[in-house]
């Protein structure tokens, strides 16, 4: 079983920057391709990106290409988010999932890290 938890949310002001952390329990993390999502009230889960299991390859969907960046440290079990330039739509709890490297279907969730940008 993986356990994911994130952290690092808060309030930002709008232009500002934060870096989002998800520790993993699993002992098997090298194993896993880890991504995040974000969901704002009312609205549907949102996509951001991906990285690979060895931290080489990442993919992000359009809305935060070039603003936010995917990394991890596997030797501390953890994925990192970082935001920069965020915006009022930026606002959203931020969820991270893990998937085994070879199938699609994200399995294993965090409970989400709310970021609020103020305007």
């Amino acid at each position: 079983q993986v356990q994911l938890v994130e952290s690092g949310g808060g309030l930002v002001q709008a232009g500002g920057s934060l870096r989002l952390s998800c520790a993993a329990s699993a002992r098997t993390f090298g194993l896993l391709t880890m991504g995040w999502f974000r969901q704002a009230p009312g609205k549907e889960r949102e996509f951001l990106g991906t990285i690979d299991r060895a931290g080489r390859n990442t993919f992000y969907t359009d809305s935060v290409k070039g603003r936010f960046t995917i990394s991890r440290d596997n030797a501390k079990n953890t994925v990192y988010l970082q935001m920069n330039s965020l915006q009022p739509d930026d606002t959203a709890t931020y969820i991270c999932a893990a998937r085994l490297t070879g199938t699609t279907e994200f399995r294993h969730w965090g409970q989400g890290t709310q970021v609020t940008v103020s305007s």
